[in-house]
């Protein structure tokens, strides 16, 4: 088992485009459906799997390009360090005062530690200025709890020694 990171930043429109961050159906519509539907269906079903978007199941970024992955450990401790960083990099231009307290961040990355321990995901988002929306992911790989049929995105399978932070 192995973690990935993953990082989305952008317009809170785009983050509201959620038929692009779910899959498709696994059957396509009838083709009495109707245009309109069957083109959606097709469009969905070829954007999913390469949009940058943050998927709304949070093991689905497993199928998504490798390109998008930011980083991969063994331990979840190393990997909850990334998030521990990315919070307190981020955290000057989070929207929320609750969310800028360092306390905070050491708390969500302690409580990540934890989840990636026991072979859960962990997802973050937070609200950021203009507005802009942040998230942030460690998906556990090979396999995942949730969805232990998705592949490693790198192609990897168990982990054979320490993967370098990217």
């Amino acid at each position: 088992m192995h973690f990935h990171a993953y990082v989305w930043t952008g317009p809170k429109q785009r983050f509201d485009e959620e038929a692009l961050r779910r899959p498709p159906y696994p059957e396509p519509p009838p083709a009495d459906g109707g245009p309109e539907l069957i083109r959606r269906y097709k469009e969905v079903a070829a954007e999913f799997p390469v949009v940058d978007l943050p998927p709304l199941e949070t093991a689905r970024w497993l199928v998504k390009p490798g390109v998008l992955v930011r980083g991969t450990w063994d331990g979840p401790k190393e990997a909850a360090g990334w998030l521990g960083e990315r919070l307190a990099a981020y955290g000057p231009r989070f929207a929320s005062a609750p969310d800028r307290a360092p306390a905070r961040a050491a708390a969500l990355a302690r409580s990540a530690a934890e989840r990636l321990g026991q072979g859960g995901d962990v997802a973050h988002g937070f609200y950021l200025e203009r507005p802009a929306f942040l998230s942030l992911a460690l998906v556990c790989c090979s396999p995942n709890r949730a969805l232990p049929e998705l592949r490693c995105p790198l192609g990897q399978g168990p982990p054979t020694g320490p993967k370098p932070a990217r």
